[in-house]
């Protein structure tokens, strides 16, 4: 965790959810009323002494439940409210991975086109020859956070713009050969980074743009937007000692050029837009050809990841079909979502702090599934 003035360093914990963790190894409970679970929420919010948490239910119809607890700000009275926009860290992948689905879909890019032609204005070692941009998408293109992040991490608050910056690591990336095993799953927020620089070649325009032209415009996520929310919102907050960090300060966020792998925010309803496109076979956002290609885990060894998701296989209390988990964090915020198309539902958790507040998360999902067997 970053100490008060630093940076937040992108957390690189592997943001993939066990189905232990999501409840779903046990029987699900009738649903219920609201009222029982908003104060099963509260009460996890105050367990965990943080100072706000939220959660909702959706189906492919439309929300089913949602509820928010706690204050803004630890030591103010300014309470959450359902409109407040959560910064959803990692969870950012699937969209940057769903944006390039829609490009394949214009005849802009291919699914299995390689690093080197994506990237012909690179010297691109020839040992990347055959990896192509959904093997990082899957995390299995031999990147390492560990090899290459500290030091651009260090540089990306120069005074280049973002595109500039994200070449400058795929630069770096692409230079040598792959650091770590192609094939094999190692989760790499630096894979993302340069998957979002070879978007920005395909479209010849910085990553958030294509975002809010391909993402938040069709699927109507007006407060939908990069980096810590602002205005009249709630604030992350660091550490075990919760200090509320004010979202107009350097280092309440990972650098603005991290954006691919984790900067996106929106209210828990406008996230619930680009959920639901996973539950109505791309809702006309997508074609159900492009849905399956994004869900569909990769091939190789390690854990079962598609693009930007991790993968639950099929059982009985999945709804006899895969579903679709992820976190995300900044080390300031916390989100959850899981998403269970043989369910019709989908489920967001969220938090305005990170390691604190993982009891609290973990048990509205579990309460959530309990109580709203869609």
């Amino acid at each position: 965790m970053a100490a008060t003035g630093q940076t937040p360093a992108m957390d690189r914990r592997c943001f993939l959810v066990s189905a232990g963790a999501l409840g779903l190894a046990g029987p699900a409970l009738t649903a219920q009323t609201p009222d029982p679970t908003l104060e099963r929420l509260e009460a996890l919010r105050a367990e965990a002494g943080i100072p706000a948490l939220g959660g909702m239910v959706l189906s492919a119809q439309g929300g089913i439940w949602q509820g928010v607890s706690g204050v803004r700000r630890r030591g103010s009275s300014e309470a959450v409210t359902d409109q407040d926009r959560w910064h959803l860290g990692s969870n950012t992948k699937a969209m940057t991975a769903a944006v390039y689905a829609r490009l394949v879909e214009q005849g802009k890019a291919g699914w299995d086109t390689t690093l080197p032609a994506l990237f012909p204005d690179l010297a691109v070692d020839p040992a990347w020859a055959a990896v192509t941009l959904d093997q990082l998408f899957g995390h299995r293109a031999g990147v390492l956070d560990p090899v290459v992040m500290p030091t651009w991490m260090l540089t990306a608050w120069g005074g280049a713009d973002v595109r500039r910056l994200r070449t400058g690591l795929a630069e770096a990336v692409l230079g040598g050969p792959p650091t770590g095993p192609v094939g094999v799953f190692v989760y790499s927020n630096a894979g993302y980074v340069v998957a979002g620089a070879a978007i920005e070649r395909v479209c010849g325009e910085p990553w958030e743009e294509v975002m809010r032209r391909e993402l938040f415009e069709p699927l109507g996520m007006a407060s939908a937007g990069f980096g810590p929310p602002r205005g009249d919102n709630a604030w992350g907050h660091e550490g075990t000692a919760l200090r509320s960090r004010d979202p107009t300060v350097r280092g309440s966020d990972n650098p603005p050029a991290l954006g691919p792998a984790g900067t996106v925010h929106a209210t828990m309803d406008d996230y619930a837009r680009f959920l639901r496109v996973f539950l109505t076979d791309g809702g006309g956002w997508l074609t159900p050809d492009s849905l399956s290609r994004l869900t569909r885990p990769l091939a190789g060894d390690g854990r079962p990841y598609a693009a930007g998701w991790g993968v639950i296989p099929a059982r009985s209390m999945t709804g006899g079909q895969p579903a679709l988990a992820h976190d995300g964090s900044n080390t300031l915020w916390l989100a959850r979502t899981l998403v269970a198309p043989g369910r019709n539902a989908a489920l967001i958790c969220v938090a305005n702090a990170a390691d604190p507040a993982q009891s609290a998360v973990d048990g509205l999902t579990r309460t959530l599934i309990e109580r709203f067997p869609v």
